[in-house]
């Protein structure tokens, strides 16, 4: 276990950490516009997720420091009579901290809260592309119950 670890919601400062890390991979970097000043429309974005209640876009700081990111939305459904459940996307870890558990523990914290709104599942999309991701998902308990799919909406 990895001490010192704080959870806390992200802020607009921590937005170029954030970016950094989603784009630290042959998928993100991409997709991502690491630039500064960051393109405006990750402010937009940002905007929309702190001012809805049902996402949580969270930041792990270890001493003081982005180690980690997540992005955890709940999502109400009439099915399951009417059962919340909690996505999580954007998962990452700092290259400088991964290989030491602190994914483990960012899920293990994310379940904490998920259950803590009263969530019936939590719930991940991962490339197919990243089997690495794939496994460690599995060695959590997740499980490929459902064929996902998507469909492009802009170019």
């Amino acid at each position: 276990m990895i001490p010192d670890l704080t959870y806390r919601l992200a802020t607009e400062a921590d937005l170029p950490a954030i970016i950094a890390m989603l784009a630290d991979d042959p998928l993100g970097a991409q997709r991502e516009r690491l630039e500064t000043p960051l393109p405006d429309c990750y402010l937009r974005a940002f905007d929309r997720i702190k001012n809805d209640p049902n996402q949580e876009l969270t930041v792990v700081e270890l001493n003081g420091a982005i180690a980690g990111t997540f992005h955890l939305t709940f999502l109400p459904y009439l099915t399951h009579q009417g059962g919340l459940r909690a996505q999580i996307e954007a998962v990452r870890v700092s290259a400088a901290h991964r290989g030491k558990g602190l994914g483990t523990q960012m899920f293990n914290y994310a379940i904490e809260r998920a259950t803590e709104k009263g969530c019936y599942v939590l719930q991940l999309t991962t490339d197919k592309q990243r089997p690495r991701a794939i496994q460690f998902y599995e060695s959590l308990g997740f499980k490929a119950t459902h064929e996902g799919m998507k469909r492009k909406l802009t170019s």
